[in-house]
C-alpha cells in the first residue's frame, strides 16, 4: 500500500497529486453569525446556552417584573398598550355557546352560564389576566368557593400574582420542581405553592406559609417560548430597553427647549482677553423689557439662545420607536398610537389584518388554557344544582365554542354587500356571519322571528323583506327591458 502511493505521488503523470488526500481532507464550513471578532464579542457577550427555566430563574423574573411594572405606571403608552390588547382580546367577555341536539337544553346552559360570569364578573378577571401576562409574564387564577356569590353556584376566581405562587425556600428545589410548580415525570404540573400573603407585604418576609394548591384547581396563563418552559416572563421583555430610550430622548428635548427658551439672551464680546472692553460682572443678570431699545456695556454684544435640538425629526423618531415596539404584541403603530392620519384607507385595514389575526391566536388559546377549564368546574358544580342543568344533558368538548366581540368594519355599507354576495353564493352560512359580530346565529334569527311578528301584528313595513325595488311596478323601463317585452 505504501509502495502504491509512493509511485503514485513520484509519477510523472499529469493526474492532481493531491487527489488521493481530497478524501481524507476535512471539510469545514461556517457562519458569518458564529465568528468571534473585536467588533461583535461586546455585543454577544451575554449570550448564554441555559434552559429555559434556568435562563427564567427567580431573581431575573423579579427584576423584568417590577421593571414591566414601573414603565407601564410611568409611560402613557405602555398602559395604552396594556389596556388596548386586553380590550380588543377579551373585550366584554366571551359566550358560551352550546352545540348539543337539543335548542331547548343549549339555551337553559347558556343563560345559567351567562348570570354566573356577570355574578364573578368573569369578563373583568379575564382582563386583568391579560394585563397580568403583559407585565408580570403569567397570570395565576385559583378555582375556588366563594360563598358570598350570588346565585346556586358559588364557583369563583381569587386571582393571584406570579411572585405569590413560589418556593419559599429555593434550596430546598428538587429536579421536578420549577421555582413554586411540581411537575410529574411527564413535565405535567400537579400542585402549586402559593404564599398566603403576598411577598411584598410588610409582615409576609416573617410569614413564609404557602398552601398546596392541586393543578385541577389552579389556572395558570402564560406565553410557552421554548420546549420544558414552566415560567412565563413579560410579553414587553424585548421592548424594554426602547421604552427607556423613548422616555430619556422625549426628557432631553424638553430639556434643551427649556434651557433655550430660559434666558431672554447672553452678553459675549469679540475682543481678545484683557482688551478693551467695560468690566461686567460674570452671570450677572440683566432685566429686559418688552418692545424697548437697550444699550449695552462697551465692547459686548447680545445674543438669544437658540434651541439646538432636533425638533423637526423628534416625532419621526418617536413614531419609528412605537412601531419597534409594538412588533413584539403584534401591533401596529397606528393602533399603538391611537392616530391613523398618516394611513389611508387600504393601509389601515392591510395593518389591522395582522393584528387581528394575532387577536383570534390569542383567544383560541384563551379557551384552551382559561375558559374550558373554567367550564368544566362550572358544569361540576351546576349538576349538583338541582333542575339547573337539563336532564340527561352533558356535553362534550366538540359541543360547544365561545363567540367573543366582533370587530367593527370601517366601512359598513362595504361589509354588508360583501356579506349578502358571500350568503347568495353559499361560501358562507348565517353562523358564521353572526360569529364574526360575536353574536349566537339563533339567538339573533329568534329576536328577528318575534320583531317581524310585531311588525305584522301592527301593520307596519318590513323594509327588510319587501323592498322597494320588488313591488315598483310603475317605474319606467330602461332600454333593455323595452327590447326585451318587444321580442317576446
Amino acid at each position: 500500500m505504501l509502495n502504491w502511493l509512493r509511485q503514485k505521488l513520484s509519477s510523472p503523470a499529469r493526474e492532481p497529486a493531491t487527489s488521493v488526500f481530497q478524501a481524507l481532507r476535512l471539510i469545514r464550513a461556517r457562519y458569518d453569525a458564529a465568528a468571534i471578532t473585536d467588533e461583535n464579542r461586546r455585543h454577544w457577550q451575554h449570550a448564554d446556552d441555559l434552559s429555559a427555566n434556568a435562563a427564567n430563574s427567580a431573581e431575573v423574573r423579579k427584576t423584568l417584573r417590577m421593571r414591566c411594572r414601573y414603565e407601564i405606571a410611568n409611560n402613557s403608552y405602555a398602559r395604552g398598550l396594556v389596556l388596548t390588547l386586553a380590550n380588543d382580546v377579551v373585550g366584554t367577555g366571551p359566550r358560551l355557546q352550546m352545540l348539543t341536539a337539543s335548542s331547548e337544553a343549549n339555551r337553559q346552559i347558556e343563560q345559567a352560564f351567562a348570570n354566573w360570569s356577570r355574578a364573578v364578573r368573569l369578563a373583568e378577571k379575564l382582563r386583568t389576566m391579560r394585563m397580568s401576562r403583559v407585565a408580570d409574564g403569567e397570570a395565576f387564577a385559583i378555582l375556588t368557593n366563594n360563598p358570598k356569590i350570588p346565585g346556586d353556584i358559588k364557583l369563583d376566581l381569587k386571582l393571584v400574582e406570579a411572585e405569590q405562587v413560589t418556593s419559599p425556600d429555593l434550596r430546598t428545589l428538587r429536579d421536578n420542581e420549577v421555582d413554586g410548580i411540581k411537575l410529574d415525570e411527564y413535565g405535567n404540573p400537579l400542585e402549586y405553592h402559593v404564599l398566603r400573603q403576598h411577598p411584598g407585604d410588610l409582615l409576609a418576609r416573617l410569614r413564609l406559609k404557602f398552601d398546596r394548591i392541586p393543578a385541577a384547581s389552579m389556572i395558570h396563563d402564560f406565553r410557552t417560548d421554548r420546549p420544558g418552559q414552566a415560567r412565563g416572563i413579560p410579553d414587553i421583555t424585548a421592548a424594554l430597553p426602547l421604552f427607556a430610550n423613548l422616555r430619556r430622548y422625549t426628557l432631553a428635548v424638553i430639556t434643551a427647549a427649556e434651557i433655550a427658551a430660559l434666558p431672554g439672551g447672553i452678553l459675549y464680546t469679540d475682543a481678545p482677553a484683557n482688551g478693551e472692553a467695560d468690566s461686567v460682572e460674570p452671570m450677572d443678570s440683566i432685566s429686559l423689557e418688552r418692545g424697548m431699545l437697550m444699550t449695552m456695556p462697551g465692547g459686548w454684544k447680545m445674543s438669544q439662545l437658540q434651541a439646538q435640538q432636533p425638533t423637526t425629526t423628534y416625532a419621526e423618531f418617536k413614531r419609528e420607536i412605537l412601531g419597534e415596539i409594538g412588533r413584539c404584541l403584534q401591533l401596529p403603530v397606528n393602533i399603538l398610537t391611537g392616530d391613523s392620519s398618516r394611513h389611508n384607507y387600504a393601509s389601515g385595514r392591510l395593518d389591522h389584518q395582522t393584528y387581528f389575526k394575532s387577536i383570534r391566536v390569542e383567544q383560541s388559546h384563551l379557551e384552551m388554557v382559561v375558559m374550558d377549564r373554567i367550564l368544566e368546574a362550572w358544569l361540576a358544580e351546576a349538576a349538583m344544582v338541582p333542575g339547573l342543568l337539563p336532564k340527561d344533558v352533558w356535553p362534550t368538548p366538540t359541543q360547544r365554542t365561545w363567540m367573543w366581540d366582533g370587530t367593527a368594519h370601517v366601512d359598513p355599507l362595504k361589509e354588508a354587500n360583501a356579506q349578502a354576495v358571500r350568503l347568495a353564493s353559499f361560501t358562507t352560512t348565517l353562523a358564521d356571519e353572526y360569529a364574526r359580530m360575536g353574536l349566537d346565529w339563533e339567538t339573533q334569527l329568534r329576536q328577528r322571528a318575534k320583531e317581524h311578528m310585531l311588525l305584522s301584528e301592527l301593520g307596519l313595513h318590513d323594509e327588510t323583506t319587501h323592498p322597494d325595488h320588488e313591488d315598483n311596478e310603475d317605474e319606467p323601463m330602461n332600454h333593455d327591458e323595452e327590447s326585451v317585452t318587444h321580442a317576446a
